[in-house]
């Protein structure tokens, strides 16, 4: 790490997890250990518009866009996919941003943490919005490297086929460590800024809303994370609950689940509640916990075994070590959490949710925000076969996306091609018949096949 240049408390926060993994370390929650949570929601919230305005004023913004997109095709930075109207995800971010800098009158610097695959294409494509560096700090800061270790022997892989993938990112829970090895957090507190909002970049719903920024600055948490009621598209997911030791507030992830426990992970009645990965934190009481520790903040470790090729399943078993940024939740004493609606949570995983964040599901309103037009999101199951690339997926819509709006559900099984102006209506499945056409104009409703 030292020689391919890592930032030394980097390789420090590596070491750390290494030993705890040598010491047979899994990070796994069982769920004895812990019960469910319970919490204020957004709606319920009442903030004065001086305090709102107040807290976005000093609050920075940081989106973490270090996604290749690799699992939908891609080999560049996600961020740079057209959702909408010829606008990328990095232009409605833009937009966003400066919309709200000249509606509140505020700096709202908005820097991206990119990994070394997305940080020139990012710049180049934000180059043209000129108004939107601020004095002082960069647009972005790149997120550290390690190595993968065979899981056999936990020594550093050697892949000489392709020496990257001998690397990996350390899940974004990187963000604490990158922000203090680059001194950006010391310069966000120099400028006057007292609080930052984080969120990844393929999350278009997670504006950084004064009434929410308010909420976290007039609260006295230290730490908050934006969570949503989890629904079946949720069950497989992290989820929030208290420690029963310590009555501190956790995120348990998947990979941190017992294969005994998984059901438990998946009752929804049980687990209610899932993170939106749109977090705040106290810049202040970040550094006092960094500095306390010496860097490392000690989130909780996910042990992740993959292929170092992730795209040939017989390359060797390596373990890649990770923390998620929304565990720094049980580091803080008073950390909080609020209920947040799914308009503030439409992340892009998927050509599925591509799907419908191109549809007629939403409108992008003033501010460029995203406006949902309909109570509930239709539920998305495109065949993995002929629409999870980027590229099949977009040759089979040539002249445009079916109308969602009146969808409950919409399965396509097999390869068919859409033409213009198809509708939608409540819930339909087409089978797999060969490679079909959808004609222009068609309406397909319940019992469609």
């Amino acid at each position: 790490m030292r020689d391919a240049g890592v930032d030394e408390v980097a390789v420090e926060t590596f070491a750390h997890y290494y030993r705890l993994l040598e010491h047979g370390e899994t990070g796994m929650i069982p769920e004895s250990t812990i019960e469910p949570v319970d919490m204020p929601a957004l709606a319920d919230v009442k903030v004065s518009d001086e305090d709102a305005v107040a807290a976005l004023r000093t609050t920075a913004v940081i989106k973490l866009n270090g996604g290749l997109g690799t699992s939908m095709g891609m080999d560049r930075a996600k961020s740079l996919l057209c959702v909408r109207k010829g606008l990328s995800f990095l232009d409605v971010i833009a937009r966003q941003v400066l919309h709200l800098r000249t509606t509140y009158d505020a700096p709202l610097p908005l820097l991206f943490m990119n990994s070394f695959r997305t940080s020139a294409d990012t710049l180049d494509a934000l180059a043209r919005y000129t108004a939107l560096p601020v004095d002082g700090l960069p647009l972005d800061f790149l997120q550290n490297k390690e190595p993968k270790l065979l899981l056999k022997d936990l020594s550093p892989v050697s892949w000489p086929k392709d020496p990257e993938q001998e690397w990996c990112p350390p899940g974004h829970g990187d963000l604490y460590t990158a922000l203090r090895g680059s001194g950006l957090l010391d310069r966000l507190l120099e400028q006057g800024f007292e609080r930052v909002f984080v969120s990844n970049s393929d999350n278009l719903g997670a504006v950084p809303d004064p009434l929410v920024a308010g909420w976290f600055a007039t609260s006295g948490a230290p730490f908050a994370i934006e969570a949503v009621r989890r629904t079946p598209s949720d069950r497989k997911g992290g989820h929030f609950a208290i420690r029963k030791s310590d009555g501190r507030i956790i995120l348990r992830e998947t990979a941190q689940t017992l294969p005994e426990d998984i059901e438990a992970l998946r009752d929804l009645g049980r687990h209610r509640y899932c993170s939106t990965n749109n977090l705040w934190f106290d810049l202040r009481a970040m550094k006092q916990a960094l500095d306390l520790r010496h860097g490392i903040l000690g989130l909780p470790l996910i042990r992740n075994v993959k292929n170092v090729d992730p795209a040939d399943k017989k390359s060797p078993e390596v373990v890649q070590i990770e923390t998620a940024m929304g565990a720094a939740i049980e580091v803080f004493e008073g950390s909080a959490l609020i209920e947040v609606g799914r308009d503030r949570f439409v992340p892009v995983k998927t050509t599925n949710d591509l799907l419908v964040l191109r549809s007629d599901v939403y409108d992008l309103a003033d501010g460029f925000v995203l406006d949902p037009t309909v109570e509930e999101v239709p539920y998305i199951e495109l065949d993995d076969q002929y629409y999870k690339v980027v590229a099949d997926f977009e040759k089979r819509f040539p002249e445009g996306i079916p109308s969602l709006r009146k969808a409950t559900s919409f399965k396509v099984g097999g390869d068919w091609t859409f033409g213009k102006g198809v509708q939608v209506i409540g819930a339909v499945e087409l089978e797999d018949k060969g490679s079909q056409r959808v004609g222009a104009d068609s309406v397909l409703s319940s019992g469609a096949h």
